[in-house]
């Protein structure tokens, strides 16, 4: 079989399971596996690699092993379920290069439901999209991948390389289940992770931290308003600061090699906010928690005392938080930005494959949000890629995936690993 013979065989195959592909994707979109509550969809995972005959490796993750691992980031809610599932496939004859294939299946709350036009866990396809929370980010490309494996086998090939197809959780706030995984000693000579890119590989992504402020006020009724000490109007004051500390990273930003080209690349958002506990009462407490960005190379430390120094010199100007200081707590992400470097092959294996399934050049991304390439790039020199489907809306109402993009992503990711694992006839 020549290889423009195997090419068709494969985009073929993908077609004609296309459907299938579409009903599990839906399957998995349905469970809402919002943070704590992943289990239903690592076992739906383990069901599918089982199925297909991969080996099974499905583990609770222990925080002990990873605190001092780079890239670990502070975790506050019940980890006692957290799990990782890992199936991998060994070809008889190992003579290819190894991948690991990686999805997350956790997904960020859905808001309030009334402002969904559709349930965002009743996966719904309308007007070429499928919409649902997790549908984009990123539930079909995991399913993508799996089904991008079947496509070999059903077109009568079979991979001549390991590889490990890894289901995670956490990528949403501190990475911990990728990060579990390289701990784990999972290894490869690339890993590919198809989260949403509108078909764009990408090149460079930011870092993210995430802290919370904790304002204390002083509380009084309301009739005296002036004797008291209001938390949530101080914490306002703490934010107008920091937004001026975002302002001084972003023209640092200017000098970046890849981000100079990004309008504002770098995104403080004050993400969460509670206080006081009555409405005719100065509310004595504030707690925001936050997310900034940072850039490739930056260094966490250095940019978490930056954060420290800032909140401390606005309090200073501040005739109550003066004398009575906030604090900061590091609540979630402590990430490092991520650029591709040194993947000179497994990228020209990616945009050959592209190439031949979307018909056209594959383009780049500069990407202000970070996944969890940077684990394997950072953690374990393993050259990272981030490529997927076309989807918007993602963390927002309405996010969704767009079905024929999904499937020519599909495509690529099925061609990809034929090149680059190689392949023999079953």
């Amino acid at each position: 079989m020549n290889a423009a013979d195997q090419q068709q065989r494969i985009l073929d195959a993908v077609d004609r399971r296309f459907d299938a592909q579409l009903k599990t994707t839906m399957e998995f979109s349905s469970i809402p596996s919002t943070r704590g509550a992943e289990g239903p969809c690592q076992d739906m995972i383990g069901d599918l690699l089982r199925e297909r005959g991969y080996e099974i490796d499905d583990w609770h993750i222990d925080t002990a092993y990873l605190k001092d691992l780079r890239g670990f980031g502070p975790i506050e809610h019940d980890f006692s379920r957290a799990r990782t599932v890992v199936g991998t496939y060994r070809p008889q004859r190992e003579s290819g290069r190894s991948l690991i294939l990686q999805g997350h299946c956790d997904v960020v709350p859905t808001g309030p439901l009334d402002m969904w036009d559709t349930p965002p866990f009743t996966p719904t396809i309308k007007d070429g999209w499928m919409y649902g929370r997790g549908a984009g980010d990123m539930k079909s490309g995991t399913i993508a991948a799996l089904y991008a494996l079947d496509a070999l086998r059903a077109a009568g090939l079979k991979p001549t390389a390991r590889i490990h197809f890894q289901s995670v959780i956490e990528e949403e706030s501190t990475g911990a289940g990728a990060l579990s995984t390289i701990q784990r000693g999972y290894r490869a000579d690339c890993c590919l992770i198809p989260e949403p890119t509108n078909h764009r590989l990408v090149r460079s992504q930011v870092g993210v931290i995430w802290f919370r402020i904790k304002v204390r006020g002083r509380p009084v009724h309301v009739f005296e308003a002036g004797e008291g000490a209001n938390a949530i109007k101080a914490a306002y004051h703490l934010i107008q600061e920091i937004e001026q500390l975002e302002k001084e990273w972003n023209r640092r930003a200017a000098s970046d090699r890849h981000f100079k080209a990004v309008d504002h690349p770098i995104n403080f958002n004050p993400g969460i906010i509670k206080g006081g506990d009555w409405a005719s009462s100065v509310p004595a407490w504030c707690d925001v928690d936050c997310r900034i960005a940072i850039l490739p190379e930056w260094d966490i430390k250095q940019h978490q005392t930056e954060i420290l120094n800032c909140v401390t010199t606005a309090s200073r100007k501040h005739p109550f938080l003066a004398n009575n200081p906030p604090q900061v707590e590091w609540s979630g992400f402590l990430s490092e930005g991520y650029e591709l470097t040194g993947a000179d092959e497994p990228e020209r294996v990616l945009r050959s494959s592209h190439k031949t399934a979307f018909g056209s050049d594959m383009k780049e991304l500069v990407f202000t949000a970070l996944t969890d390439t940077r684990f394997y790039g950072l953690n374990a020199g393993i050259p990272s890629l981030c490529f997927g489907a076309n989807a918007q809306a993602l963390h927002g109402f309405n996010e969704r995936v767009e079905i024929e993009s999904l499937r020519k992503t599909t495509k690529a990711i099925a061609l990809f690993v034929a090149e680059w694992c190689g392949v023999e006839s079953v």
